[in-house]
């Protein structure tokens, strides 16, 4: 083996070591204990899925900034606390609920860091959670409860595109936050435009979709 395929087998290693130690921590949460059995399983649970299971290197971040990202944890705290009480409100109010949807949001970034992030914390919000995702062009489909009218739709599709701008702002790149920047600017521009950008991205959750023509 040369030194530079040495070197580079090296960097693959060490790249992959954080996402190894965050596997182990996750399945000792799992087993719920810390013995040297969990310890040793996890290992070798952790050692399978990125050596068998072999994905491409996720980026890590190319900046952080430390304001953002309290910002993103604050907002995000208290998104977590409004849904959960307004889900609560949902399940005991005499009126059930009627319609859920199925919307499309086409999100800004390329990055694959940034669509799994904005994925999860969406997921993590209670009333909404995503069952489908297009990587290649940096789509979301999710599930939204309560959804009925189009203004409940814009409404979250905004609350998306806010997710996902906080976390681009925190921990995003510089061609992300370009894209974010001239997104504000065309919305400017054209105040009137839908958000989703002209095809049908909402469907009903309940019943058969109509067929598209």
């Amino acid at each position: 083996m040369t030194d530079s395929r040495r070197h580079h087998t090296r960097r693959q290693y060490l790249r992959q070591l954080p996402y190894a130690l965050w596997l182990i921590v996750l399945w000792l949460a799992l087993w719920g204990q810390l013995s040297v059995l969990a310890l040793l399983t996890g290992a070798i649970i952790a050692f399978l899925v990125v050596r068998v299971f072999y994905l491409p290197p996720a980026e890590a971040p190319g900046r952080f900034n430390p304001y953002r990202f309290a910002i993103l944890a604050g907002v995000f705290a208290f998104d977590l606390m409004r849904a959960s009480f307004h889900v609560a409100w949902l399940a005991i109010r005499p009126r059930r609920v009627d319609v859920s949807s199925i919307i499309q949001v086409d999100l800004r970034t390329k990055s694959d860091l940034i669509l799994t992030l904005t994925a999860e914390a969406i997921t993590l919000i209670p009333g909404s959670f995503v069952v489908e995702v297009d990587r290649e062009n940096t789509i979301i489909y999710l599930h939204v409860l309560d959804a009925s009218t189009l203004d409940d739709i814009e409404a979250m599709r905004r609350t998306v595109f806010a997710q996902e701008e906080r976390i681009i702002r925190a921990i995003g790149s510089a061609d992300d936050l370009d894209r974010i920047t001239h997104w504000h600017e065309h919305r400017d521009d054209h105040p009137g435009e839908h958000l989703s950008g002209g095809r049908s991205t909402v469907r009903p959750a309940h019943g058969f979709p109509e067929r598209e023509s």
